[in-house]
This record gives structure tokens, sequence and C-alpha cells, in this order.
């Protein structure tokens, strides 16, 4: 039986929200058979509402950190949202972030060093970039078509694609009463979007990180397909006035409003250059409750007492302030980390549990407004228990607090330390043979003494060919 960490800080909101997590965690495990499993296996549902798992949320919730916690549980998951199309393994779910999935595959190979599973993870990703790259790819813009990772509902998008017809909420009901507009070949949504372009970019990227570990022959164009994916992002969606990464661009007027999500992946997978992190660090808007997931929110979605929001557009989801903060923890921008670390800490823990989705100035529960078939605009409701929620704020603990950067030789530790924490203490972490204790005194990004079971180390982190417990004391310059 693996054990369950636990972490103790001089902050009571914090130690509370990990806890919260956990549990929250724990309670979407629970028997299901899909995809590659070939029987009723323990996977990860997407929340307490939900009946099963997605693959976004899977890939997410894995490479959140689920994924070091419960690794045969993400393995399950991960395998339960892949599919068998005219004989070969791809991955399946809404088509235009299905990509994601690489990344979730990545972090379970590096929290567990599973080469059998790799080897069917290299195989399902790169029949899904093939296919993806038959029927999504943009060759003249050289970006992928689709919507945003986190906008399956319409309200993430503008007026241009309302389905008038019936209402419908999602964007995938848009091409079949625009036939005319949609685009060709594929299912048809013509826009580019930040986000889905940058898990396109950082497949490529892992892609060439499995077959270096798998020992496969050499394939340059990984790299090539990455470097050229990259340079249309920064050319096609950078926006030198507003310091920041557009939306989406399309064959009509694009979307220039700021996507959290786009701009966090940007950060992390090193898409922006130093100049660019730095811009956007400086001109991304951040409401009360957190990042919003897109800002600002469609008008169509106002009313009289100026208090409501799209349910994709204005909103804060718990999942893109992980990602957020992360983007701002290896960047060292310890007041933007600290900022969605507290927020997010603080809503856990007077719900006792983590929401969908915030209201952006009251913090409050709030599903935001979309359409809804003859009914119109309406209000939607904010799921509780949501698995991704809780893995976020795993996220903000893990890589940032802590600063646990992952590879194949180990973990390397660099972690930001806000001014108010005297102590961090994080047992029972659990890391491929090994069981983790780690101490964190003083604060700030630097690191002034290093130890492994009380052995001074010049270099911060640790091999993956360790085991047993293994005690890390880190000493921080202020």
């Amino acid at each position: 039986m693996r054990r369950i960490p636990y972490l103790e800080t001089n902050i009571t909101n914090t130690n509370r929200a990990f806890r919260i997590a956990v549990g929250d965690i724990v309670g979407n495990i629970i028997p299901f058979n899909d995809g590659l499993l070939e029987k009723e296996e323990e996977v990860i549902m997407a929340g307490m509402d939900y009946a099963t798992p997605w693959t976004r949320d899977a890939s997410i919730n894995t490479w959140n950190g689920a994924g070091l916690l419960f690794p045969k549980v993400t393995r399950n998951t991960l395998l339960s949202v892949l599919g068998e199309f005219d004989g070969e393994t791809r991955i399946a779910g809404e088509y235009w972030d299905a990509i994601i999935w690489a990344i979730g595959a990545w972090w379970q190979y590096l929290y567990t060093g599973d080469c059998d599973f790799l080897k069917t993870a290299f195989k399902a990703v790169g029949n899904s970039l093939k296919f993806f790259e038959e029927t999504e790819y943009s060759p003249g813009l050289k970006l992928f078509r689709g919507g945003a990772c986190y906008g399956d509902g319409i309200s993430a998008y503008p007026d241009a694609y309302l389905n008038t017809q019936d209402k419908l909420p999602g964007i995938i009901n848009w091409p079949p009463v625009n036939q005319e507009l949609a685009a060709k070949p594929g299912v048809g949504v013509p826009t580019h979007v930040l986000s889905t372009n940058c898990l396109y970019y950082i497949a490529y990227v892992i892609m060439g990180k499995m077959a270096v570990e798998l020992n496969t022959p050499e394939d340059i164009s990984w790299d090539r397909k990455a470097k050229n994916i990259k340079n249309a992002i920064n050319k096609e969606l950078w926006d030198e006035i507003a310091g920041r990464y557009d939306y989406f661009v399309d064959k009509f007027d694009g979307c220039a409003y700021q996507e959290g999500m786009g701009q966090s992946f940007a950060i992390l997978f090193g898409v922006a250059d130093q100049e660019k992190k730095e811009k956007i660090f400086k001109n991304v808007y951040i409401a009360p409750a957190g990042i919003p997931c897109l800002w600002p929110s469609f008008k169509r979605y106002d009313t009289p007492d100026g208090n409501s929001y799209g349910r994709h557009s204005g909103t804060v989801w718990p999942h893109i302030q992980g990602l957020w903060a992360h983007a701002a923890a290896i960047s060292g921008k310890v007041e933007i980390f600290n900022y969605e670390l507290e927020k997010l800490a603080e809503h856990a823990s007077r719900d006792s549990f983590f929401a969908e989705i915030y209201h952006p100035v009251t913090g409050e529960m709030y599903g935001g407004r979309q359409e809804w078939i003859e009914n119109g605009i309406v209000e939607w409701n904010s799921c509780v228990r949501q698995t991704w929620s809780a893995t976020a704020f795993l996220r903000i603990v893990l890589m940032g607090l802590i600063g646990m950067d992952f590879n194949p030789k180990g973990i390397k530790f660099r972690p930001l330390v806000p001014e108010g924490y005297n102590k961090i203490k994080l047992t029972g972490l659990c890391y491929r043979d090994m069981i983790l204790n780690i101490y964190i005194e003083g604060t700030g990004v630097t690191i002034r003494e290093f130890r492994v079971n009380g052995t001074l180390c010049t270099l911060h982190e640790i091999s993956s060919e360790c085991n047993g417990d293994i005690d890390i004391m880190i000493i921080m310059e202020k």
C-alpha cells in the first residue's frame, strides 16, 4: 500500500487545502473499464459529478502529481482514454486537445520509469500526431486547428461561433450547421488556439524524449516539427502591443483575448523567450479570485448587475490557476505564485472541497453563464470535488513551493518559498523505490544548503536510482 504524503507548514490554509486535495483525489478513484483496459480497474474520474475520466483531465491530473501519489491508478486512467481506430492505437476524446495525453504519458514515465507503458505511449502519440497532421493541420499558418484545451463550451468563443440554429452549448456543434464556413479537411472548427498549439509543440518535443529513452532509430523530424510550430506560434499569436499572446487566429477576425492556460503553457514549455515571459507577467490580468480562464468575458453574458460571466470566459478555473502558479514559480515570480496559492487554498479551506469553477470577483462557487438550447443563456453549475482542481493544488505545492523538477534521471529541487513560511515539512512522498521526507527552512528562491540523509550536496537533486527512506533538508537563503 502506497503511503499518502502529509504536508505541515505554519500556514493553516495551506495545510488544510493539501489534505482536502488528497481527499478529493482519493474520493474520485473508482472502478472503470474502457479504452485499452482489459477489465475493470481503478481510475480517477474527472470529478464527483462526472461518470468517466476525460482525456484532458486524465493527462493534467497525472502531470499535476496524481501520477506520483497513485501511479497504478493514473496508468489505468491514461490507458482508459486510448482507443483502437482502423487497427491503430490512438488517443480518444475531444479531438483538438487529445494530444495533451502526451504530457500525461511522459510524466507517468518520469514518475515511475515504466518502460512498457512508455512503449505504448510512444505508439499512441506517434499515431495520433500523424492522424492530426493529416486532418487538422493548416500548412499556411503552420498551426493546428480546433478549440481551446480548456474550452469545449461555446462560452469560450466569440459570437461568430454561436450556433444560432439550435443554441447547442458546444463548439463541436458549430461545423455541422456552418459547413460553408467550416475548415477542410477535418472536423471543421477553424480556430488556431494558443493553448492547443502549445500542446502540439510539446508533444513533438516529448516524442523526441521518448525516442531517446526507448533507444529507437533517430528521427529528427520531431525536432524540426517542434521548431516549426514554436516559430508559428510566435509569429501568428504574439501580440507586441498587448505584451502577451492572443487567444486564436482564424479566417474571420480572430480573438485577441487573454487565455490563461495558453499564457501558462507558453512559459512552462519554453515557447516564450525570456523577454516575452517578462512581458506576459507584467501584462496578464489577474482577477480578485485568481487568473481567469479567458479575459474579458464575452458581452453576451453580461447582466444588468454587472456581476455575470461566461462559463468559459471570465471565470476562474483552478486547474489553470495551478498552471499559472507553476509558470510563475519557475520564473521566480514570488508574489504572482503566492497569490494563486493563497486564493486556491482559501477557497478550498472555506468549502472543504475543491470546486470546478469560481466567480472571478467574489471567489464563490460559480458555474458561469452559457447557452442551453431553448432556454437561451442560463447559469450553469460549478461541480464539486473536481479532480483537476485538487491536483492543481498538488502541483502548486510539489512543483512550486517545494520546487520538484522531474527528469528521467531523478528530481532537481528549486523551491520558491514566500515570506510568512517559517517551515515546510512534506513526509511520506513515494517516488519510485523511495519514500521522500522533505524539510525546508527559510524563504526566497535561492538554496543556501542542500543535504540528503545528512550529507551536504552541491547539486540540488536526487537520483532515480536511489531507494529506501530519503531525508532531504533544504535551507533557503533568507
